[in-house]
């Protein structure tokens, strides 16, 4: 079952009304009567089972209300939505490629529970991409779109443009003092001077923020991956086709969510 994503916090009485565009969505796209049960996301992230208690098609508005016991009786229906919370914070530093490209990476990005998307400017990004705001509504329709299919836990937030430079900076702030509590790398289609994410991954107890530098159409060049190297951005190449911008940007996270997550289990073999 898909959720919800609310903008808005249930009141004293536990209702929460929904109307505008999110109406449309919850009575022709979700197709809900009243009495139907529902999972919302609320704004803190919290999981929620509600009910549709009132459909007003005049004022189009939704009414739901929320019942913790919803919760139950979804899972006994075979209806469960996940309550994983991620250990690690997954951020995509994405050097601008297209427009419909970047569509697909920010929408695909947000179902794998990216916290947060950087967009960079580089030596192959499109022109004018340093002025393209990509912090605007039809970016978080997309996210929210992404997050209520997938039921993404995650707050999924798109980042001012970068360039190189301050995107280096900016992971740098995140990452902290202590390099083995973060994991950065750059997906490079070349194997010299590159790693294999296994080897690249730290032997730490956790990590608790891990980053992904993906480039755009016609990749990355040597002296971007020069500047990465230099401050703490593994260059790594996987054994594997060349594949597109956005397909990279998908194969890269999975793979790098897939190995930190499970690093407990290989990193003992």
């Amino acid at each position: 079952m898909r959720q919800f994503v609310s903008t808005v916090n249930p009141d004293k009485k536990g209702l929460i009304e929904i109307n505008g565009k999110d109406f449309r969505y919850l009575k022709q796209v979700l197709r809900l009567s009243v009495g139907d049960m529902l999972y919302v996301r609320l704004p803190d992230g919290k999981l929620s089972g509600t009910t549709v208690a009132k459909i007003d098609e005049n004022r189009r508005a939704v009414t739901l209300q929320v019942c913790d016991s919803v919760l139950e009786v979804l899972k006994e229906e075979g209806e469960s939505q996940s309550e994983y919370c991620p250990e690690t914070n997954l951020y995509l530093f994405q050097f601008i490629a297209k427009s419909s490209k970047m569509d697909l990476i920010v929408r695909q990005a947000a179902e794998c529970g990216v916290l947060k998307i950087i967009p960079v400017t580089g030596k192959f990004t499109q022109n004018g991409g340093a002025e393209k705001n990509f912090r605007n509504s039809r970016y978080e329709r997309i996210v929210k779109e992404a997050r209520q299919q997938s039921g993404s836990p995650v707050s999924t937030e798109i980042a001012e443009t970068l360039t190189l430079d301050e995107a280096c900076a900016f992971w740098k702030k995140i990452a902290g003092e202590n390099s083995k509590d973060g994991f950065a790398c750059v997906l490079y289609e070349r194997s010299e001077k590159t790693k294999n994410l296994y080897e690249a991954i730290p032997d730490s107890e956790k990590i608790k923020n891990c980053a992904v530098f993906c480039g755009a159409e016609g990749g990355i060049s040597p002296e971007e991956i020069e500047i990465l190297s230099k401050n703490g951005i593994v260059p790594v190449h996987f054994e594997t086709n060349i594949l597109r911008c956005e397909t990279a940007a998908l194969y890269g996270i999975a793979c790098v969510q897939n190995a930190v997550t499970g690093r407990k289990i290989w990193q003992k073999n």
